[in-house]
């Protein structure tokens, strides 16, 4: 349905479209329903140009008479036996609304008709392609009807009759057949064409009827090509049943030519014109007047009569206005010539010469078309004056009107134009900006302990940044003295201790596995220097200091074991605390260079500690040893707990910056790393 509803909104030019918007309101005002049918549907689902338009309604179409006087349309003809009115809207836009009946054939030719539904309709048509109906109602609006699979018949291009006794019961039909053959090039059912060779072979088209005479006598008129009709026609016996003294013979060939070429010209323009009317008068052109008399009472549409023979009045009024001083401005004669009449504006191009007249139409043709190609497209893009808008098509029409006028000869002058009818500015986009990570930085990630979370780590800043005291909180919980801020502000070259940290990457003590994604940070960023500093400041326990086991011998001194280190890194001088801390808990071993994403190297044995194993010393680089077969020294199994000032390893990360400045700590107040 939505296709049919597509095709009905951009197949249809637009007075077709107004001719059927004011049916639909008419049968809502007389409460019938009605549908497309017949030729248009046809020629929708085929692709042709719809040129006749036939609309049936549920009840009697004559009643919708008094309904349509109050709308601009005209009345050419109606049919009492049928209960059928022939209209023209603005346009020369043809309708027929039928009322649905089905039909019986007593004898050939000489149908009964009975009100019926609208199946009923489809299945006494013709042929297959031509029993197809389109709702127009509310609700049910563009959708399809058809009972006797007529689409498939349409595409593959073939007329197949709706009855077995077509030919026979109604005449008309192989007329009909030839003349669909003709024009839209299809060819006959196999079937189908048997029966047409029986029927003519019969003879049965003497018993045509006279209303089926007269339809299809005026209906040569109404084809594209008429000529080409009633070449086939008259080919096939079919003219002398018609009206026999109307042959091609009596056609202007040459002139339906140049007709139709015109017809063509202007269409281009903009102007829709029905060569109906026109193409009947060439193709009578050498006819006898007595004859050409009789032929016109035969047609089936008075109206249609009557248009043929007033195209003489209409072209010579359209030349007086055209010609008039009011309109010899280029614009005024653009705008008489796309507003007038179509069939006055076809005619008079065809028959007039006057060379005034003949100069405006080539001007009109010819000329000013070309001035559309100095429409600045480029420009009004420039002042976003573009496709999208409501008026674009009236602001380039309008532009064009001054083109030809002459005007708007200048850049200057072509933007002074347009300068009103270009749109604001759109507001300019708001770009945010994200911040990067400081260059250098190295991110590691705690993978053991996942309950410390980027939030925890905030607000364990947030309590530091608080007055009072900095270990005690109003709950009495004790929070750890770290530092976990690297100061990394300067990025110069390393000093030489720096470098001797980097080089002994290897031999540095283990780091505690749970040490937090920032404290990590913190102790790859600090120096050797800053660690001695910090340990002659800060006191260790004693407690501590047990926590890490030497092995001593009888001279006092302390040696290194193989399970333990040989010196914690916070024993300070005096080997004595102020104040007691509880001994850490052992921690599974993580070594830093895991934590920096690197794999472990293996450990080297360190030297001895001097013989005062109570005064901290800033670690010496050892002479590295080369051999590869040496064993590496263990790890220890008890990380020894820092104090706040002096937790950091001396290794450097490499990422780091610059040495990490300790902060003062409360006297006497220490805390043991929380795991």
């Amino acid at each position: 349905m939505p296709d049919y509803i597509y095709l009905l909104e951009n197949r249809l030019s637009a007075d077709q479209r107004s001719a059927l918007r004011h049916l639909r309101d008419a049968a809502r005002q007389a409460e019938m329903i009605l549908f497309l049918t017949g030729d248009a549907v046809r020629d929708l689902t085929s692709g042709h140009a719809v040129r006749d338009i036939e609309v049936a309604v549920h009840g009697n179409a004559l009643d919708l008479k008094g309904i349509l006087a109050q709308t601009p349309v005209q009345i050419w003809g109606e049919d009492q036996a049928s209960r059928s009115l022939y209209l023209c809207f603005p346009g020369t836009v043809r309708v027929d609304v039928v009322s649905t009946h089905r039909t019986e054939y007593p004898k050939p030719g000489q149908p009964v008709f009975h009100p019926a539904s609208i199946h009923e309709d489809l299945r006494r048509r013709d042929f297959t392609a031509n029993a197809m109906a389109l709702s127009l109602n509310e609700g049910s609006f563009g959708l399809l009807m058809d009972p006797l699979n007529g689409a498939a018949d349409i595409e593959a291009r073939t007329l197949r009759l709706v009855s077995n006794y077509g030919f026979l019961e109604e005449p008309a039909l192989m007329i009909r057949a030839t003349r669909y053959q003709a024009r839209l090039g299809w060819e006959l059912d196999p079937k189908t064409q048997v029966r047409y060779e029986n029927a003519k072979a019969e003879g049965v088209i003497e018993s045509l009827s006279a209303h089926e005479r007269s339809r299809e006598l005026e209906q040569i008129a109404h084809e594209d090509d008429g000529l080409k009709v009633l070449r086939a026609l008259e080919n096939e016996g079919w003219m002398k049943v018609l009206f026999a003294p109307w042959t091609p013979a009596k056609a202007d060939e040459e002139k339906l030519a140049a007709l139709h070429t015109l017809a063509v010209d202007l269409l281009l323009q903009g102007v829709h014109a029905d060569v109906s009317a026109a193409q009947m008068q060439l193709l009578t052109a050498k006819m006898p007047p007595k004859e050409l008399a009789a032929l016109k009472k035969q047609l089936l549409r008075p109206g249609f009569v009557e248009e043929v023979n007033g195209l003489d009045a209409l072209a010579s009024g359209f030349a007086k206005v055209l010609m008039a001083k009011d309109n010899q401005t280029p614009s005024a004669s653009f705008r008489l010539f796309t507003g007038y009449d179509p069939e006055a504006v076809l005619w008079l191009g065809f028959t007039s010469k006057d060379a005034a007249i003949r100069d405006r139409f080539h001007q009109f043709l010819k000329v000013w078309p070309e001035t559309r190609q100095r429409i600045p497209y480029a420009l009004m893009q420039e002042m976003r004056i573009k496709p999208e808008l409501p008026n674009y098509n009236e602001i380039v029409q309008s532009v064009f009107l001054e083109l030809i006028d002459g005007k708007l000869a200048t850049p200057e002058e072509m933007r002074a134009y347009l300068e009103p009818f270009s749109p604001p500015a759109p507001p300019p986009q708001i770009t945010i900006k994200r911040t990067r990570s400081k260059r250098g930085e190295a991110k590691v990630k705690d993978f053991e302990d996942e309950e410390e979370s980027e939030d925890g780590l905030e607000a364990e800043e947030d309590l530091d940044d608080m007055g009072g005291e900095d270990d005690e909180i109003g709950i009495g919980m004790v929070i750890p003295k770290i530092d976990l801020e690297p100061d990394s502000a300067d990025e110069g070259e390393p000093d030489e201790a720096e470098e001797e940290a980097e080089e002994e990457e290897g031999e540095e003590e283990p780091v505690p596995a749970k040490r937090s994604a920032k404290g990590a940070k913190g102790a790859a960023s600090e120096s050797p220097a800053s660690v001695a500093k910090a340990e002659k400041k800060t006191p260790v326990p004693a407690k501590k200091m047990e926590s890490a086991p030497a092995a001593t011998g009888k001279s006092g001194k302390a040696h290194a074991s193989p399970g333990h280190p040989t010196q914690p890194a916070g024993v300070v001088k005096g080997g004595a605390a102020k104040t007691p801390v509880a001994p850490a808990k052992p921690a599974p071993k993580t070594p830093a260079s895991h934590v920096h994403g690197k794999s472990p190297a293996p450990a080297k044995s360190k030297p001895a500690p001097p013989k005062d194993a109570h005064k901290a010393k800033p670690a010496a680089k050892p002479e590295p040893k080369k051999s590869p077969a040496k064993p590496s020294k263990p790890a220890p199994r008890h990380a020894p707990a820092k104090s706040h000032a002096s937790h950091h390893s001396p290794a450097r990360h490499p990422g780091a910056s610059k040495p990490h400045k300790p902060s003062k700590a409360a006297p006497g107040k220490s805390s043991a790393k929380k795991h």
